[in-house]
C-alpha cells in the first residue's frame, strides 16, 4: 500500500511533551468498531470490559540507552553519540550513531574512562554495532552510569531529558532491562487503576518485548511493501499462552495494552487463532488486510503520521475508521505520542 495513504496533520500543540498527572487521569478515547467515538478517562478502562477478559502488558524496562562519546580514528577525535537499539549478546548492541558520516569500522569510541567500544559493523541508515570493551552486568552498570533516557525525537527536539523522565518514561510494573524505548501505553497505569480492574475480575497477564530505536524510524519507503522493520527481542512462556486461549475460548477477550504486546502475540500466534510459546526475535509488520489471531482490542497511544505503527491500528480497525478517530481526537484537542493521551480500540 501507498505510504501517503496513512498520512494525517498534526498541530504541533497536540504533541503532549509531559505525561498527564496523575497518570490514570489522562483521556482515553474509546474507538468501537461502528458507532460514535467516545471521549473518558483512562480510569473509565474498566467499563468497556467484563469480569474474565485479560490485559496483556509489556514489562519491559527502559535502559539508559542515548549514550555521547569520542571517537578516536589516529590524532583525529570528534564527537559523536548513539542509540542502542538491540543487544546481539553479552557485549555487543546495534546502535544508530550520528552523525552516521563520521563513523567507519574499527573507530575507537570513548564513552568515559570506565566505558569504550569499537564499530564491528556499519550498515543502513546509520545503522552501527558497538563492540564493548565490557560484558554482562559490568557492561549495564556502566551504560547506566553514562547512559541517558532515550526521548523520543520530538520530545528531544523541544526540550532536555531531566530527572523527571527517569520515572516518567517507565511504566509501573518495568521488570526487564533491555528497552530503548517505553511501551507508552502502559504509562497510564496506577495502582489504582489496578485496583479498580482486579475488582472487575478483569486479568492482567504479562510478557516481555525489548522495544527498539526502530520504532522511531520513519517509514522512508513509498510502498509499504519496501519497508524493513527493525527486529526486537521478545519472550511469551508457554504456560501464559496456554492461558491466554483458554481465556478466549471460554468467550472472554484478550486485549493488548500496546502495540508492544500486540506485535508480540500475533507473532505467537498460530493459524487457527491460538498462541504458541515464543523467544526471539521478531519483526512482523502489520498492514491493512492482516488477518488477526491473538488478540481482541488494543489500548495504544496515538501515533506519528505514515507510521508503522498508525498503519498497525489502521489494519486493526480499518483506515478510514481510523483516520476518522484521529481527526476527532485532533479536534478534541487530545494529546499525542509517547506522554500523550490514550485511545482503546475493540473489534
Amino acid at each position: 500500500m501507498l505510504v501517503d495513504l496513512f498520512d494525517f496533520d498534526l498541530p504541533a500543540d497536540n504533541i503532549a511533551l509531559r505525561p498527564h498527572n496523575p497518570r490514570d487521569e489522562a483521556r482515553l478515547l474509546f474507538v468501537p468498531k461502528q458507532g460514535e467515538f467516545q471521549d473518558h478517562k483512562v480510569l473509565a478502562l474498566p467499563d468497556f470490559l467484563e469480569p474474565g477478559d485479560a490485559l496483556v502488558f509489556n514489562n519491559t524496562k527502559v535502559i539508559p540507552a542515548e549514550l555521547s562519546g569520542i571517537r578516536v580514528r589516529g590524532d583525529i577525535r570528534a564527537k559523536v553519540s548513539f542509540n542502542l537499539h538491540k543487544r546481539e549478546d553479552g557485549a555487543r548492541w546495534r546502535a544508530f550513531a550520528r552523525p552516521a558520516k563520521k563513523v567507519q569500522l574499527d573507530d575507537h569510541i570513548e564513552f568515559s574512562p570506565e566505558l569504550a567500544a569499537t564499530i564491528t559493523e556499519k550498515g543502513e541508515a546509520g545503522e552501527v554495532v558497538l563492540a564493548f570493551d565490557q560484558r554482562g552486568p559490568a557492561l549495564d552498570q556502566a551504560i547506566a552510569q553514562v547512559g541517558h533516557i532515550p526521548l523520543p525525537p520530538y520530545i528531544a527536539s523541544k526540550r532536555k531529558e531531566d530527572e523527571k523522565d527517569k520515572l516518567d518514561y517507565q511504566t509501573l510494573y518495568a521488570e526487564k532491562e533491555g528497552a530503548v524505548a517505553a511501551p507508552t501505553a502502559g504509562l497510564h497505569f496506577t495502582d489504582r487503576l489496578f485496583e479498580a480492574l482486579d475488582a472487575k475480575g478483569i486479568e492482567r497477564h504479562f510478557v516481555t518485548l525489548h522495544v527498539g530505536a526502530g520504532t522511531f524510524l520513519p517509514v522512508k519507503a513509498e510502498d509499504t511493501d519496501n519497508h524493513k522493520m527493525h527486529a526486537e527481542w521478545g519472550e511469551l512462556p508457554q504456560d501464559l499462552a496456554d492461558h491466554l486461549n483458554a481465556v478466549r475460548a471460554r468467550g472472554n477477550k484478550v486485549i493488548a495494552v500496546g502495540t508492544t504486546s500486540l506485535r508480540l502475540l500475533e507473532s505467537a500466534a498460530q493459524a487457527k487463532g491460538y498462541v504458541s510459546g515464543f523467544c526471539g526475535d521478531t519483526d512482523i509488520f502489520i498492514t491493512p488486510g492482516y488477518e488477526f489471531k491473538a488478540i481482541d482490542g488494543l489500548m495504544t497511544n496515538f501515533h506519528l503520521p505514515k507510521s508503522t505503527l498508525f498503519m498497525l491500528v489502521s489494519a486493526l480497525m480499518g483506515r478510514e475508521r481510523m483516520q476518522g478517530a484521529y481527526a476527532h481526537a485532533i479536534q478534541q484537542n487530545y494529546r499525542f505520542y509517547s506522554y500523550g493521551d490514550s485511545s482503546l480500540l475493540l473489534r
